[in-house]
């Protein structure tokens, strides 16, 4: 029997950035994985591979729309298929073979097969079981479906199966707006798919600003994808000819059916805890099958810790990076802490969306005085230049400390340039902080910087 300090179920973004910080703080780990790879679901079938279609799917539609504007003429790219799923799988490896060199780098083993947890300090991997001071659950999260629909993963597809289809459908139903179903829509959208997303809110990407849903909706509504809004999906029956999605229409009841060659079913993620012991063992779990810890994401069994999707919060990979690192901090007899109210997030669409901190609806239901300062990507130099103009800076403001709340990006690069405002308001920074702060010509974070400095005496591009 193997005895290590720390064993980690799962090696996804929050179980192996939480193993290479325990190997780094002189903890003998070790990581379980069933998969042939590690990454978890993020780089095998999750985050990874969905931005290469998305890139690749990106550089087709500029080859097409503006490749000719900028005097690059000749023929469009015709899209071979099987070359760019030998692409994505090409990103896959290179990513999840680096995972391996960094276990081996930091002296980490992998423990191949699926774990579970017999008994508070030991790990049964297959016929083995290992002996561990402490164990920390990092299982991820898989994706849920609606009650009554199957997925073979070839007609009814999850995110996993969409990026995997044998060919591009000719017509591709989304059930469901929200990040996945958004970004894989766009992915086939551009590769000449028919798109049409059903959902059964008013209002696509839930919890997300409404000035800013609104502009994107309408971003995406000009780039081909259809939206049937306030409609809850009934059934899904499949034929050899390809699928029959029945809706109704929450406004008044009728009954709908639209046909589809593809029908992928992106209506959120579940914790993955099955398998794990945990009823036996006696951990307590949330009403919606999340692993209860507390502040040092401790569960109420002595030596059991659980991080990411597997517990309340988020599910994002950053987030559980984070966590995977705080945990190994307070393993270690150190301090770990995660700043909840600045963890961004993104949709890598064209243009992307990103967000951080408050919505200007939670900021007024909270009853806080507050001022927003607004810039156009139409207003900046570089991304006119670049066919980026669509969509704006938002930032929300303290009224009378001047103390940034959040701030939204719909734009070019959003999902990069909102890190600086995650900085800023990490050191607790004013919007004036922000707006004095140089910014080199001509960038798109220069719309940061012009979104700041209308929060004060005004904007000077606008």
């Amino acid at each position: 029997m193997s005895s290590y300090d720390v064993i980690i179920i799962g090696s996804g973004p929050g179980g192996y950035v939480c193993a290479i910080r325990c190997a780094q703080l002189g903890l003998k780990t070790a990581v379980v994985e069933g998969r042939e790879t590690l990454g978890g679901t993020c780089l095998n079938i999750g985050c990874i591979p969905s931005k290469a279609l998305l890139h690749a799917s990106h550089m087709l539609h500029e080859a097409e729309h503006n490749f000719a504007a900028m005097g690059l003429k000749g023929k469009s790219p015709s899209v071979d298929w099987k070359q760019m799923l030998a692409y994505k799988d090409d990103v896959i490896a290179q990513n999840t073979k680096g995972i391996e060199f960094l276990f081996k780098k930091n002296k980490i083993t992998w423990l191949k097969g699926w774990g579970s947890i017999p008994e508070a300090g030991k790990v049964r991997v297959g016929d083995d079981t290992h002996e561990a001071k402490t164990i920390i659950i990092a299982t991820g999260s898989t994706p849920s479906a609606l009650p009554g629909i199957e997925i073979d993963e070839k007609t009814v597809v999850t995110s996993e199966g969409a990026l995997e289809l044998a060919k591009i459908p000719k017509k591709l139903v989304v059930i469901g707006a929200g990040v996945i179903g958004l970004e894989l829509g766009s992915v086939y959208a551009r590769l000449g798919a028919e798109v049409q997303v059903i959902e059964y809110l008013d209002h696509i990407t839930p919890g997300m600003d409404a000035e800013v849903s609104k502009t994107f909706q309408r971003i995406l509504s000009k780039q081909g994808l259809a939206f049937t809004l306030g409609a809850a999906v009934q059934s899904v029956d499949t034929a050899k000819s390809g699928a029959k999605v029945t809706y109704k229409l929450r406004k008044d009841d009728s009954t709908h059916i639209v046909e589809a060659d593809t029908v992928l079913v992106a209506t959120g993620r579940k914790p993955y805890v099955d398998g794990l012991g945990l009823e036996a063992l006696g951990v307590k779990m949330t009403d919606r099958g999340q692993i209860a810890t507390d502040s040092h994401y401790a569960t109420n069994i002595k030596g059991i810790y659980a991080i990411g999707d597997a517990i309340v919060g988020p599910m994002l990979a950053h987030k559980a990076e984070d966590e995977g690192m705080a945990v190994a901090e307070v393993v270690a007899g150190k301090h770990g802490h995660v700043n909840y109210g600045v963890i961004p997030g993104v949709i890598y669409t064209h243009p992307e969306v990103a967000s951080v901190g408050a919505t200007e609806e939670s900021v007024k239901k909270d009853g806080r005085a507050y001022k927003v300062g607004k810039f156009s990507f139409m207003g900046n130099g570089r991304a006119k230049a670049n066919f980026s103009g669509d969509g704006f800076v938002k930032i929300l403001a303290d009224k009378e400390t001047d103390r940034i709340l959040g701030a939204h990006i719909i734009g070019p690069m959003a999902g990069d340039l909102i890190h600086e405002v995650c900085v800023a308001m990490e050191f607790g920074a004013s919007a004036q902080d922000l707006a004095l702060t140089c910014h080199a010509h001509p960038t798109y974070s220069e719309a940061v910087r012009e979104a700041a400095l209308a929060c004060g005496d005004g904007a000077i591009h606008a």
